[in-house]
């Protein structure tokens, strides 16, 4: 080690560090003496080491403290605020201000129409609910939070990209979909009698629609014939579980968004679909031809029975008029007249005369 600098002092080269002569003689100082004790304000007697006292190690503090690096008597800059005229201080002037203000603003709350709070003793206990503009304890104390209970609130299952496959009555599978339509009826109710009143309206829907569609057939249910049934059945099977459970929620409806065949089998069913749509075109175009046919037939029995009516009343007259209108419908299609008599030509070409009548003349000649 000799040669070394010593960390507390000057260096040396005697048998131990921190000095030229044997161990345990250096001084304080810089010249060849033991280490120097940091705790000694002047570096303790030349050639002797000892421990600081306590004395030494308070020396250097002054009557209000340690005294810091860089000078000056006291610490930091103190901030005071100012005094009342009667010499007291502000502070708790400020502060019951603040409290008051405090109180004011968190004890207040607008209640907006078509909403009620709950209002909670620190957050949990319920206290009351309020259905108008109105007061309640400061904040902790009293906690409020708002909801609209007007508000319809629409929640759609199963979602846009998710199949839901219901079994139809005929045991046949449709992807179903439909949308829930709901309000809050009672406030106190929908937040402390269920853990969860959202999902358990899902979950209820979700019975009861399954329900309601196992009794319909997979054509009704697809034509949409059963769907307005659907959609009552479902609601009124909602509504009464929603009310045994005393949820506090009203269901306002149900409707049906989509009823398609399974994915896997949609194009069969596309199939099917068409040859139905045929068939009930061709269905529509006979009763179409059978309804003009019976009309047409009530008709003539109509004119019958008139005709028959006048016979009873006149039979000769009927007779003869009856005659000459067939004769002149059957005779009005001919080109021959027929004339009795004995002086009268027994031909007479009268449809030739008429046409040779209605022909115009040709113009002159020469001009």
């Amino acid at each position: 080690m000799a040669g070394k600098n010593n960390p507390w002092g000057g260096g040396g080269s005697g048998d131990e560090p921190g000095g030229d002569g044997p161990a345990g003689d250096g001084g304080a100082g810089g010249g060849g003496g033991g280490p120097r004790n940091p705790w000694l304000p002047g570096g303790g007697e030349p050639g002797k080491r000892r421990s600081a006292s306590i004395e030494d190690i308070f020396k250097s503090r002054g009557p209000e403290g340690p005294r810091r690096a860089g000078g000056g008597g006291g610490g930091g800059p103190t901030f005071r605020l100012p005094e009342r005229p009667d010499g007291k201080s502000w502070a708790p002037v400020i502060i019951g201000g603040i409290a008051v203000v405090w109180a004011a603003v968190t004890s207040f709350h607008f209640i907006q129409p078509g909403e009620q709070a709950v209002v909670t003793w620190l957050g949990g206990k319920y206290s009351h609910t309020l259905e108008s503009t109105g007061f309640t304890a400061p904040w902790p104390i009293h906690m409020v939070e708002k909801e609209n209970v007007t508000q319809v609130r629409l929640e759609e299952v199963p979602g846009t990209k998710t199949e839901k496959l219901i079994l139809t009555g005929d045991q046949n599978l449709v992807d179903l979909s439909y949308l829930i339509r709901w309000n809050i009826s009672d406030l106190t109710l929908y937040k402390y009698q269920l853990n969860d009143p959202r999902n358990a309206l899902l979950e209820i829907g979700e019975a009861a629609m399954r329900a309601a569609v196992a009794r319909q057939k997979l054509d009704s249910v697809l034509t949409g014939a059963g769907r307005a049934e659907i959609e009552q059945d479902v609601s009124a099977a909602m509504q009464a579980r929603l009310d045994a459970y005393r949820s506090g929620i009203k269901v306002q409806g149900i409707e049906i968004n989509k009823v398609d065949p399974p994915s896997r089998v949609e194009e069969a069913f596309k199939d099917v679909s068409s040859a139905q749509q045929d068939a009930d075109a061709a269905i529509n175009r006979s009763r179409a031809v059978a309804q003009q046919t019976l009309a047409r037939a009530q008709g003539d029995a109509s004119e019958f029975n008139d005709i028959y009516e006048e016979y009873k009343l006149a039979p000769e007259v009927t007779r003869r008029r009856l005659y000459y209108e067939t004769m002149e419908q059957i005779l009005s299609k001919t080109d021959k007249t027929i004339v009795e008599g004995g002086n009268v030509t027994p031909y007479l070409p009268l449809p030739e005369l008429k046409r040779r009548a209605q022909t115009p003349p040709p113009p002159p000649q020469g001009e």
